[in-house]
This record gives C-alpha cells, structure tokens and sequence, in this order.
C-alpha cells in the first residue's frame, strides 16, 4: 500500500551555504538540496530525492524507446582491449580511456561507450537480412577520465549513460532508424522539461558522418551553438555558414606603417576599418610536421573542431617556431613566409580581392594584398567557428548565439565499426555485408543537472512535475495538535490515493525553516496549513514554479492539485 512520504524520516541532508567547489546553479543546489554528495573529483553518490528523479527520466526514456522498437539489454561495463584494438580505437580514444589488467595481466577498459561491445555481440547472432533492422540500448554506468571533472554532474568522471545502436542492411534503413531515434530524443526532452534544440554537431571520438546534438538551452552551458528562427541550429565546431567579407583598402599591394598595432581589434580601429576587413593568421604545426598558416576573416576564429578534421592533432607554433619560418607575431602573414609554409585560408575568403593582412616585419602589414597576384593560398577550406551574425546556411538570415547543455547526440556511423570488426550479415542474393549503423546517447545524471539549470530561481530548485522528486509537499505549521495536523494527514493520504507522489513536512521547526526548505528542494506544489486557515476550512497551495498563491477548501484541495498534476506529466 502506497504511503506519504515524511519529511523526519527523509535522507536529505540540506546545506545552507553555497559549497565552495560549486560553480553552475545545478551543482550548487543538487548539493544544497541533500540530493547528491560528492565521493572523490567527478564522483558523485545520488540520494533518495535525486534517484527518484533519475528512475522518472529513465522510465520517460524507456518509454520512447519502447514506442519504437528498440530492446533493452544489459552488456558488461568492463570490455576486453581486444574489441578495441579490433575497431581502432584502442590508441585513438586519448587518455579519457580508463585502462586496467586483471590478475592474469589481461588488459580492459571501463567503457566510456560501448560501441565496440554492441558490434561484437551481433556479429556472431545477426546473419542474415531477414533478421534487420534491430535497435539495442542499456542504461549504465559510463567512466570517462577527464582530465578536469567540473560542474558536478556537468562533468563528471562516472555518470549514467543511455547508449543506443541501430543495425540495418541499407545506408536508408540506417537514415530512418537514426530518424525515429532523433524524432524519440525530440519527445524525450520535452517530456523531461527541458527547452532543447537538436543542432549540427561533429562526430568527435565516435566518427560517422552525420551527427545531431539536443543541446538545452542554458547560459551556464559549456557549448556555443548558433540558431536561426528557421529552424536551422548547429554547434558552432560544426556549423558551415555564410560570413560576410568586407574588403581591406586599397587594391595596390603596399606595405605601411602600424606602429604598436599587434592585434585585430587595435589594427581595424588605426586604419579606420572593421574587423572584418582585416585577415587574422593563425601559424600552426599539423600532425605530420608541416608548417601551416591559416588566413581567416579578421572577426572570426579557427575553430578547433574544423583545424582538426584538416590537419590532424595539430600544435600552436610558439615564436621560436614562428621566427624560423620567417612569421612575425602579431604581424602575421603570407607574404614574406618561409616557402615551406603551407598557406590555406578560410573559403569565405575566396572572392575577396583587397586584403589587409601582416607583413611579418614589426610594425608594419601590408594593406590591398591580392591572393593569385601577390602570394598563393594553396587550399581553400571550412575553418572559422560560426558566430553571431553570420547567415544561416538555409534561409540567409542573420543567426543568433546561445549557449547550451548537450544532454544527448544521436551519429550516424555507417559501416565504421562493422568493418573494422567483421560484422556482416548475408543480403537476398547471399553476399556478406557490412552492417549499416547508428549510436544514439543521452546522458541521463546530465540530464538531471540541466533540468536542474533550466529550472530554479534564487531559493533553489523549482522541478517540473514530470521529473520531481516528488510531486506536492504538504507543509504543516503544527505537527502535534489536534486541527492542523489531523488535517494535513487526511489532504497527504487523499492525495497518495489519487496517485500524487506527497512527501509530509511533520518536522518539529520552525515555519520559516520549513518554508526554505520547501523552496530549496523544490517540489512543485506545496500545501501550507496553517492555524488560522484550516479553522476556516482553507488551506493555502503555492505552484513552486510561478510562486502564485491561492486559497483552496481542504475539501477540494486532493481534486485541484490531482487535476494539476495529472495534466503536467508528460
């Protein structure tokens, strides 16, 4: 038999002050609240109040996954070096890899992700076309070893993971199983509370060609993102966009003066120019030795991602590196380099025909410089992140900037792994085949920490129904009388037999400690009754969320926060 929950026999062990490591609202209050504790850097022990938030994103998750025929299993979160040597991965990953050996010196790996382990099972179960598609998916314990771990459950070392892997016989099975798990992610979010946008996103340690991000929005967010009111949403690591070129002055290449002018912004405002009319160089060492330069709108900066995807893991030459290819900094350009200098520049700078650009000569650039005519771009590439301003590659309007929380990704792999590791299937005529792949993540602890960022305010945490701890907090102002308490016992057990999840503050304290809690832990609706209401028959319910206030009969009250309640799980 379904009880309430009371608050003296609750483990939520409150805060009042800030902890100092915190920094982000959500590790601030999942601490303050009592409902996380932290064990070791990136390590951290949900309490009751968390976990049942968990289980609620994990039950929604479930729930869609089932709406599309994906099936739940269980693999091992030790995997065996082997399936990662097997993909490739074993040397690639980085050091996020936790790597160990059992007492007979066998190497493993905790599984950040488990792509290879999912690949390994059906390649000795999936033979034949008839068999496809089918979608798997766990929910687990993940350990990456961050060099930093920060903002709690942000970023962890452990957290909970739900990875999903779609297998189909056709590069359009695999589109329209990666479909149905993008358009589940969508419901998911939105179920969870959360304001997400799924945007454009590079692939990073996972590969594949094709991947989409849900980021929720969130100024704490760690992530840049650009936005259109078209729909259009992309990472700014992998946004392509249009950029707008102004030209330099000039058109006749000429070497002038620029006396302590060592940067974009003191170069543009000297010459009476904009940022965007002058060229930014980035002098880097690419992963097989070469010396590169990369030429940039003077407005916008190399994007990491998109160095990386060129050049391999590259290096930032220091100015030692910079002194022996004849590069000057703050005075960088092509003109002047050492001939052994790759010079690539961003393909939005592909038309323009004046540019204003370092002479590699203290204080002095050269201004009118033409590509072709006065020195040559041997490549033209994608290499500026995308920014506010810059024009959606869809509709040509002027995009937004947010920052947001990536909460989940969905990749479309093809036949990376299944090659790497052997895994066909027989097609109708007999042949052996590649599997056609997807990989599907949510990060569910992370979940719960951005549902934390979206919603609070300054007293603490004000959870959507659909993922509170519990759903209606009954606050009693008297615990041992004959009027206030009998009557909040009889609204708590009313509710507990309409369905609603009711935690009971019987606690002997004082209102206003009462009242802080309340708003701390966040329960969105609390029931306070008071001497003076219940006499009249009344008691006072306040929405967490809103903060509105309204006076309800107790009689009435189990009908009205039922019908509340009800319509806000999602």
């Amino acid at each position: 038999m379904k009880s309430y929950m009371r608050m003296s026999k609750l483990y939520a062990p409150t805060l009042k002050e800030d902890p100092a490591e915190a920094e982000l609202a959500s590790h601030k209050l999942l601490l303050r609240a009592g409902m996380i504790r932290k064990t070791a850097a990136g390590l951290y022990s949900y309490l009751p109040l968390a976990w049942r938030s968990l289980l609620k994103i994990e039950t929604v998750i479930r729930e869609e996954m089932e709406a599309i025929d994906a099936q739940e299993i269980q693999v091992p979160v030790i995997v065996p070096a082997e399936l990662w040597q097997d993909s490739g991965r074993w040397n690639a990953y980085g050091p996020e890899l936790l790597r160990l050996k059992d007492r007979h010196e066998r190497e493993f790996v905790f599984g950040p992700t488990h792509e290879e382990t999912f690949t390994d099972l059906i390649r000795h179960e999936l033979r034949s076309y008839k068999q496809l598609p089918v979608t798997l998916y766990q929910i687990q314990d993940k350990f990456r070893d961050e060099m930093r771990p920060r903002f709690g459950l942000m970023r962890g070392r452990e957290f909970i993971m739900k990875d999903a892997y779609s297998f189909d016989a056709t590069v359009e099975g695999m589109q329209a199983s990666y479909n149905a798990e993008k358009d589940a992610y969508a419901r998911i979010c939105e179920r969870c509370g959360l304001r997400a946008l799924p945007v454009v996103a590079d692939s990073g340690q996972i590969g594949g060609d094709t991947s989409v991000e849900f980021m929720a929005l969130a100024e704490a967010g760690e992530a840049e993102l650009v936005w259109c009111d078209c729909g259009f949403a992309a990472d700014v690591e992998a946004a392509t966009v249009g950029i707008a070129i102004e030209e330099g002055p000039g058109t006749e290449c000429e070497k002038i003066a620029t006396p302590c002018e060592g940067s974009i912004a003191s170069l543009a405002a000297f010459m009476g120019v904009s940022e965007r009319a002058c060229r930014k160089s980035f002098a880097i060492i690419a992963e097989d030795g070469t010396p590169v330069l990369c030429l940039l709108p003077g407005d916008h900066e190399l994007n990491d991602v998109k160095a990386e995807h060129a050049f391999g893991h590259y290096d930032v030459m220091d100015e030692e590196q910079m002194a022996a290819y004849g590069l000057v900094k703050g005075y960088m350009g092509p003109i002047g380099a050492d001939a052994r200098v790759r010079v690539v520049a961003d393909i939005a700078l592909k038309d323009s025909k004046s540019w204003l650009i370092g002479a590699n000569e203290e204080g002095y650039h050269i201004k009118g410089a033409q590509p072709g005519r006065d020195f040559e771009v041997v490549e033209w590439l994608d290499l500026a992140s995308a920014k506010e301003g810059d024009a959606c590659p869809k509709c040509g309007r002027a995009l937004h900037s947010a920052r947001g929380i990536e909460v989940s990704q969905v990749f479309q792999l093809g036949t990376k792994y299944s090659e790497a590791m052997g895994a066909t299937f027989a097609d109708e005529n007999g042949v052996e085949r590649p599997f056609q792949m997807g990989c599907y993540g949510i990060g569910v602890s992370r979940t719960l920490a951005a549902v934390v960022e979206q919603h609070h305010d300054e007293h603490g945490i004000c959870w959507p129904v659909c993922v509170a701890p519990y759903e209606v907090e009954i606050v009693p102002l008297e615990t041992a009388d004959d009027l206030v308490w009998p009557a909040a016992e009889g609204i708590a057990k009313g509710l507990v037999d309409a369905g609603i999840e009711v935690v009971v503050d019987d606690r002997k304290e004082r209102a206003g400690v009462k009242f802080a809690d309340a708003d701390l832990m966040g329960f969105p609706y609390q029931v306070v009754c008071g001497k003076r209401a219940v006499k009249n028959g009344n008691v006072e319910v306040k929405d967490r969320a809103t903060g509105e206030r309204v006076e309800v009969p107790i009689d009435e009250v189990v009908a009205y926060l039922s019908e509340k309640v009800v319509s806000q799980r999602l």
